[in-house]
């Protein structure tokens, strides 16, 4: 008998991230790091397992390499599977063409063949770059209990925000009667997470399709849904109604990661019901000194603090030396804040040296905007780096 498994998951990783300026220089958005001790990827993964689904090809394209890497062969999130597992797919030339992914809808058209390899009878689609946790198997059930060919997941945003998403119009039993791709007066404000649910053999049919019309952009929101919808087949919503965050801006990261402070967060990461795994890396015990003063932040280990650390993010083995303050930031590991230096109201890659004295953004409420400094920079002593500045170079103050 042909070995076979129910439903296989194709996770959206190749995304360049523009929006995030300086954190993606050189990585994918799905491998920033994220609340410590995780990294974006983290979340789609953990969602699977969690939910029972063992075989996840992974769609990379831009600066893949760390991302592969810090995927390696599953096994952090119980993906290392003689059937299946996770499998990192990458454009590649075939025997017709070689093209870099055109589209979302391209993307997965170019690996039907993996999909095919384990015949699925349903292919759950993901995007790489929401933080939040979800049981795809109960929307899975949902989609076999209404008999649909394809089932969106949907959440409520405020109205005036309905028209940066694709929008569900819908009857009262859910079904979807029209889709609007980013509408300049929206009719509803259920939105598409941008996660799909197909019955296989539909999937592979419209793909086709999609391929051979020379007019198409080649994606699921603008081209795919709407095909199918124009054809009478059986869509319907799935409304989700926990957090969730598209983190593709500098703010909404920031702000997805104040989100997981003080004693009842808006978002958990720490249910024990629902782990979120991670490749952690290995470190000691975090440290903190007798003139430390850490108040509503989360520190992960190996970091050493002997300053002030406020309502803050402190991934592994990041240093806050003694007189320096770090208040409403996010810092990535191994960056070093040295004594008598100031952080706020920003986001730090991995690796940065805040020399003594420096200063890096401005409080919230100058309204100045997140600073940004990039990957494995300096900023020199005494240096002043303006709220909303974006630096990836080493900076020595004007």
């Amino acid at each position: 008998m042909l070995r076979k498994k129910e439903c296989v998951a194709m996770l959206l990783a190749g995304g360049q991230g523009s929006r995030l300026y300086a954190l993606t220089n050189n990585i994918a958005k799905p491998a920033v790091a994220f609340g410590a001790k995780y990294r974006i990827i983290d979340f789609p993964l953990s969602n699977c397992i969690n939910s029972g689904i063992d075989t996840v090809g992974v769609l990379t394209q831009y600066e893949p390499l760390e991302l592969n890497e810090y995927i390696g062969n599953g096994q952090p999130w119980d993906l290392d599977r003689a059937f299946g597992g996770v499998h990192i797919l990458s454009p590649y030339q075939a025997k017709k063409k070689s093209s870099w992914f055109e589209g979302t809808a391209n993307a997965i058209y170019q690996n039907l063949h993996f999909m095919q390899k384990y015949n699925p009878d349903y292919i759950l689609i993901l995007s790489g770059d929401h933080i939040y946790k979800m049981n795809y198997a109960e929307m899975l059930r949902a989609h076999k209990a209404t008999g649909a060919d394809c089932t969106i997941a949907a959440i409520e945003v405020p109205m005036k925000e309905a028209s940066r998403f694709g929008i569900l119009n819908t009857n009262p039993d859910g079904s979807i009667y029209e889709f609007e791709e980013k509408p300049k007066q929206p009719k509803s404000n259920l939105a598409s997470m941008g996660i799909y649910i197909f019955t296989a053999e539909k999937l592979y049919k419209y793909l086709e399709e999609d391929e051979a019309n020379p007019a198409s952009s080649k994606d699921f929101g603008k081209d795919v849904l709407p095909a199918m919808l124009k054809a009478g087949e059986r869509m319907f919503s799935y409304r989700f109604s926990g957090y969730w965050k598209d983190v593709g801006t500098i703010s909404s990261l920031w702000e997805s990661n104040m989100d997981l402070l003080g004693k009842d967060p808006t978002f958990d990461v720490g249910d024990p019901g629902w782990k979120i795994h991670s490749r952690n890396p290995l470190a000691p015990p975090e440290y903190i000194g007798e003139t430390a003063d850490v108040e509503n932040s989360m520190i992960a280990l190996g970091c050493e603090i002997e300053g002030t650390v406020k309502n803050s993010v402190l991934a592994s083995n990041v240093v806050v030396e003694k007189g320096a303050t770090v208040h409403d930031s996010v810092v990535m590991a191994g960056t070093v804040v040295k004594a008598n230096a100031s952080v706020e109201y920003s986001i730090i890659d991995e690796n940065v040296v805040v020399e003594e004295g420096a200063s890096v953004g401005q409080p919230r409420e100058d309204g100045a905007g997140i600073a940004v400094l990039g990957k494995n920079i300096g900023i020199a002593a005494g240096a002043k780096v303006q709220g909303g500045a974006i630096l990836d170079k080493d900076y020595k103050g004007e």
